[in-house]
């Protein structure tokens, strides 16, 4: 029988208590639960004290949230897998969370087999992304062995441009508008005229329902495009 030394960390003290109750249903793996944390201060002690397999967090934390522990535990190379657990899906969360060093990645709303599917992923040594977590059905997102970049690298792009029905010169014109270049800017860069850059800039902000300048940084910034 597998045994999982196992962390959990919430800031809701129902739920971690509802967390335990479930985990305690499984045999093999067997859950040992060694620390509970409420609070990131909290959490950095305990995971810095405790040798421990498998840390389950949310990444809503006081004093410290869970993006900023995440980032502190790959940067002291403490030896545990990171699952995240939690009800945040905004995409630029997700990957914020994935480049900081989280090994899975799944959402609160979800069936409870999902949560034990995670951990059977990542105690193998694999990475994981719950239901919910793509915008598309790319069948190359179910291989165990990609890691988690590689999930995150194509398919939010592409998910975003087929919603949107943005071309690729429109992606290219939107990345350059978030670095605040003006038309002429692009158009020196793209070799192309002023007139195109203006038409492509008005297409783009009527396909993502936009008015302003600052509305399309705020969309790029929310899907993390950039």
């Amino acid at each position: 029988m597998l045994e999982v030394k196992t962390i959990l960390a919430d800031d809701h003290r129902i739920f971690v208590e509802g967390l335990k109750t479930v985990l305690k249903r499984s045999s093999n793996p067997h859950f040992e639960i060694v620390g509970i944390a409420h609070s990131g201060k909290d959490l950095l002690e305990l995971v810095a004290g405790t040798i421990a397999d498998l840390l389950i967090l949310d990444l809503r934390l006081p004093q410290k949230d869970g993006l900023d522990i995440i980032k502190v535990i790959r940067a002291k190379k403490i030896p545990i897998r990171i699952l995240v657990f939690t009800s945040y899906e905004a995409p630029r969360i997700i990957k914020s969370a994935i480049k900081a060093g989280a090994d899975g990645y799944i959402l609160k709303n979800k069936q409870v087999t999902e949560l034990f599917d995670a951990v059977g992923s990542l105690i193998k040594g694999n990475s994981f992304l719950g239901d919910g977590i793509f915008l598309t059905g790319n069948p190359t997102l179910n291989r165990p062995k990609m890691t988690l970049n590689q999930r995150l690298g194509a398919p939010f792009e592409d998910a975003f441009v087929k919603r949107h029905s943005l071309t690729k010169r429109e992606m290219e014109i939107l990345r350059l508008i978030t670095q605040a270049m003006s038309n002429k800017e692009i158009a020196r860069e793209l070799f192309i005229s002023d007139q195109t850059v203006s038409v492509h800039r008005k297409n783009i902000m009527r396909k993502l329902g936009v008015s302003n300048t600052a509305g399309l940084i705020r969309v790029a910034y929310d899907y993390a495009l950039v």
